[in-house]
C-alpha cells in the first residue's frame, strides 16, 4: 500500500498517461466513497458522458454483484471501479461479449506479476463468464457485472445505448479478511499499487475494446475467443450448472462458442448451450 501522498501522485500520473490526448480513455474519476460504481456511471451515460469514461472509488457501500447481492469494498485495500462504453461499432447483439473481454483483460494484465521472491509468474484464469481465479488453488479476486444502460439521447432525440461494466479487484485485502474461497494479489504474495493495477488493466482492456469494434464485434476475427478459450479453467471441467426456475444442468464444459456462451456435454451426450445472462451459478464438481 502507497503512503497518501505516494498515492494521489500516482493516480494523477495514471491520468496523465492513460487519457487523451496520450492514452485511449476519456476520463479516469477517482473519488473517496459512493455508494455503486456503476450506478453512478449508469447516471452519467445518461447525461451524456464519453465514450470510455472511468469511476474508481476508494470505498464503495452497496456495489451490486450478481443476483443482486449487495457488495462493499474495504478503503485502500481493492480496486473498485466502473467503465462507460459506447461500442457503436459493434450491434447490441453482440454486446453479450463485453463481461468476457473484461474478464480477458483482467487476465492478460495480471498473468506476468510475480510473487514477492518468487520466479515463476502468478497464476491466472477465468471461471466462465468471468471470474478471475488467482493463485494454485484457484480461489476469486476479482468480479466483473456488466449492464446495457440508456446511454442518454442522440443527436436528433433518439434513444442511445451504453455499457456500464463495473470490477473489483482483491489487491490489498489480507488473507483473514478475505471471504472463503476468496483470494487477493496480496495473499498471494504480489505486491502492487492499485494505480498500478488499475492502469495494466485499463490499457489491456482498451486493447482489445478496440480489436473487438475494429472487428464490429466478431469476437473469433479480433482473436479474442481463442484468447479467452486459452484462459478458461472451466473448459474441460465437470460443472453443475444452477438455472433459473430450480433446474440443474450436470456435464463437461465442452466448449465457448462464438457469441461467448458455454456448451456442455450432458451424461447422455447431448449438448446444451446456456448463456451468463441464464446461469445463475456456474460450480466445478468437486471444488
Amino acid at each position: 500500500m502507497l503512503p497518501g501522498i505516494q498515492e494521489a501522485a500516482a493516480w494523477a500520473a495514471l491520468r496523465q498517461t492513460a487519457v487523451a490526448p496520450e492514452g485511449p480513455w476519456a476520463r479516469i474519476d477517482v473519488v473517496d466513497r459512493t455508494g455503486s460504481t456503476n450506478a453512478d456511471l449508469v447516471a452519467a451515460a445518461a447525461d451524456g458522458a464519453p465514450d470510455r469514461t472511468v469511476l474508481v472509488a476508494h470505498r464503495q457501500d452497496s456495489g451490486r454483484g450478481r443476483r443482486e447481492r449487495v457488495w462493499e469494498s474495504a478503503p485502500s485495500e481493492g480496486l473498485t471501479f466502473s467503465v462507460l462504453l459506447r461500442p457503436s461499432e459493434v450491434p447490441v447483439a453482440q454486446w453479450g461479449w463485453a463481461p468476457l473481454i473484461a474478464g480477458l483483460a483482467l487476465v492478460v494484465a495480471l498473468e506476468d506479476y510475480r510473487p514477492a521472491a518468487g520466479d515463476a509468474a502468478l497464476p491466472v484464469a477465468l471461471k466462465w463468464p468471468n471470474d478471475l481465479l488467482i493463485g494454485p488453488g484457484r480461489r476469486k479476486g476479482a468480479g466483473i457485472l456488466s449492464e446495457v444502460v440508456d446511454g442518454g439521447a442522440r443527436n436528433g432525440g433518439s434513444s442511445a445505448q451504453a455499457l456500464v461494466v463495473g470490477i473489483g479487484i482483491n489487491v490489498a485485502t489480507p488473507e483473514a479478511e478475505l471471504p472463503e474461497g476468496g483470494t487477493s494479489l496480496l495473499a498471494q504474495s504480489v505486491r502492487r499499487s492499485r494505480p498500478d493495477v488499475l492502469g495494466d488493466v485499463l490499457a489491456t482492456f482498451a486493447s482489445l475494446d478496440a480489436d473487438w469494434r475494429a472487428a464490429r464485434g466478431d469476437a473469433a476475427r479480433a482473436g479474442l475467443l481463442a484468447g479467452y478459450r486459452r484462459r478458461c479453467a472451466t473448459l474441460g471441467a465437470t460443472v453443475r450448472v444452477a438455472l433459473p426456475g430450480d433446474r440443474v444442468l450436470e456435464g463437461v464444459a465442452e466448449e465457448i462458442d462464438d457469441d461467448g456462451r458455454l456448451v456442455v456435454r450432458g451424461p447422455d451426450a447431448s449438448l446444451t448451450t446456456v448463456s451468463a445472462g441464464d446461469v445463475v451459478h456456474v460450480r466445478t464438481v468437486g471444488s
